[in-house]
């Protein structure tokens, strides 16, 4: 195995629902409800225009055929951008296996996430270390802004039923330098941490979502810390020290449009990379997508420079495109647009 990650192979839909077709009914049926409720509405105020002049009731009329079809229109809008968004958080795994390393994939989901484990079989990530638990599956609730930018509410469900014995049943199949990749979304993380560190094993933590506590108790295990730079200045409140004197070879600064840096507390150098100017439609899965591809690039055996470059091109193509794990870039995508060329 080259790169295990440990993150919650969850879904983005409500809790109550049993699954993507299930919600994707529930949620159009609701919907259409709505379309139901402003036909009924509509149809009484055009009886009541009637009954006073016919061009009231025909201007009515015109109306309610724009009403109907706004409605629809919503509906159609919002369905498809609910199905697109249930493949989120399957990001980093993805990526990283688009960005061509072999990846494991550490988790549990519940009767009601068979499907995502599908998924991440058919995006090449492998999954026998995915536990199937009688707990409703861990999902994220995402919602995307006019401007690309989005926020995410989270559902812990069987991402806090990971067990050290299921950890430790995948970490025992990995070798001395593979990397393990680890998130703030799953229960866990000191131990899986701590065996990989006494294995061999180069860890690395994206630390989302943010609790600077949880981050600052595995830290003497992590060998690199990617976070962004709110959650930087949080952890530096945290453990009152500078983010150059903590414990850690490498830190990944996040800086959005701005790009990032890269902390080389084994070197002393802090290191700023630019963004790559691209036009943002939807922002989310673009985090994801950077550490996948910067863990597989290292694991790779590329110099930290070349795989922060070849991450920020694989982030900055993401943010182009409109969903998540469905559209994450793979290398030639990259080749093909040209970046150096820029």
């Amino acid at each position: 195995v080259a790169v295990l990650v440990l993150y919650a192979p969850s879904q983005t839909h409500d809790p109550h629902v049993s699954s993507l077709s299930t919600f994707s009914q529930s949620f159009r049926t609701s919907l259409t409800d709505e379309v139901a409720q402003g036909l009924a509405s509509a149809n009484a105020r055009v009886e009541a225009s009637e009954a006073g002049s016919k061009a009231a009731a025909a201007s009515m009329r015109g109306e309610v055929a724009v009403s109907v079809r706004q409605l629809e229109a919503t509906l159609a809008e919002r369905v498809g951008a609910l199905e697109a968004s249930l493949r989120a958080e399957l990001d980093t795994a993805v990526a990283a296996a688009r960005a061509g390393t072999r990846v494991m994939h550490i988790g549990a989901v519940g009767p009601d996430g068979k499907w995502t484990v599908d998924r991440l079989l058919e995006y090449g990530v492998e999954t026998q270390h995915i536990s199937m638990i009688d707990t409703a599956t861990g999902h994220a609730n995402i919602c995307v802004a006019e401007d690309g930018e989005n926020s995410i509410v989270l559902f812990s469900g069987a991402n806090h039923k990971i067990t050290t014995q299921m950890i430790g049943a995948a970490l025992a199949e990995a070798s001395p330098g593979d990397f393990l990749l680890m998130q703030n979304e799953t229960l866990g993380q000191r131990f899986a941490a701590q065996t990989a560190h006494t294995l061999g094993l180069r860890v690395a933590y994206a630390a989302a979502p943010f609790d600077a506590e949880i981050v600052a108790q595995v830290l003497p295990d992590i060998d690199l810390l990617v976070l962004n730079e709110v959650e930087a200045e949080a952890l530096e409140k945290t453990t009152g020290a500078r983010i150059d004197a903590l414990p850690i070879d490498d830190i990944i600064v996040t800086l959005g449009a701005e790009g990032c840096k890269w902390v080389s507390n084994k070197a002393k150098t802090v290191q700023s990379f630019p963004a790559y100017p691209v036009k943002a439609i939807d922002t989310t899965g673009a985090g994801d997508t950077f550490t996948g591809y910067l863990i597989a690039a290292l694991d790779r055996k590329l110099s930290m420079p070349d795989a922060i470059a070849l991450a920020m091109q694989a982030g900055a193509l993401m943010v182009t495109r409109q969903g998540t794990a469905d559209v994450i870039p793979d290398l030639k995508d990259i080749q093909d647009h040209g970046f150096d060329e820029d």
